[in-house]
């Protein structure tokens, strides 16, 4: 298995190519400008105009433009793997790397690594801007739950990249994935909650969202609802393995 752990010169070579990516460096930007941009335009709105205004839970509504950065975090995984299959890149790249599972694994670690790091920031920045503009009703870094809802945001971004980068490797398609799982987090997510909210909580966006609830679901907490989305981003990646393993270039 060493053998096809990630070498430095594979990683700095997927590093190139997500950089020279257009879409995806424009879908990896639009991550933080979604997320943090939204709830500060949001929260200077109506933050002040009535105690939870912005949703029951104060907590869960300091994120409120998780909502739509969700959409660029997908959009940033799915772009990052699409660009291998078109136009015979894949096997370019299985050319200079024949390496299958090096080469699968140095490209999510590469997309991981970049969502960690810009979702902590975002997470950060989403929650003392948007409550610098909350006036009697903010709350600030280090009450209950504050700082584990932060890393929690930025985990759930992390994620739910890796889920899309997994699924655009099962797929490989870029359009079939965001057709897929955008209306997934945003309506059908919604309407089995409706219906079944038990069983809602154990859905990828729904369990991980849970990291920044100001209060414990009934049947997952934040903790667990953090694996529970781990897992499903975990099932994505080996499917993705898998196939990249398996079928043709």
């Amino acid at each position: 298995m060493s053998a096809a752990l990630p070498t430095m010169p594979v990683l700095h070579s997927e590093w190139i190519k997500l950089r020279s990516l257009r879409g995806t460096v424009g879908a990896y930007t639009a991550i933080f400008v979604a997320t943090a941009g939204i709830q500060v335009l949001t929260a200077a709105g109506i933050g002040q105009a009535e105690e939870g205004s912005m949703g029951d839970d104060r907590l869960l509504a300091a994120y409120y433009g998780i909502n739509f950065g969700q959409i660029a975090a997908i959009a940033f995984g799915a772009n990052a793997l699409s660009a291998e299959f078109h136009n015979g890149a894949l096997r370019t790249s299985l050319a200079a790397e024949p390496n299958r599972t090096r080469f699968y694994l140095s490209k999510m670690a590469v997309v991981g690594a970049l969502a960690f790091v810009l979702g902590q920031i975002t997470a950060l920045v989403t929650f003392v801007a948007g409550q610098a503009f909350m006036g009697p009703y903010a709350m600030e870094l280090g009450d209950p739950g504050t700082v584990r809802s932060v890393f929690g945001c930025g985990m759930y971004l992390t994620l739910m990249t890796l889920f899309a980068a997994g699924l655009t490797a099962v797929l490989r398609s870029a359009a079939a994935v965001l057709s897929l799982l955008i209306p997934f987090v945003l309506l059908v997510s919604f309407v089995i909650g409706a219906s079944a909210e038990g069983v809602a909580q154990l859905l990828p966006d729904r369990a991980g969202q849970m990291m920044m609830r100001m209060e414990a679901g009934g049947l997952v907490g934040p903790w667990t609802g953090l694996g529970v989305m781990a897992l499903w981003a975990a099932a994505a990646v080996i499917g993705g393995w898998v196939s990249v393993h398996r079928r043709d270039a």
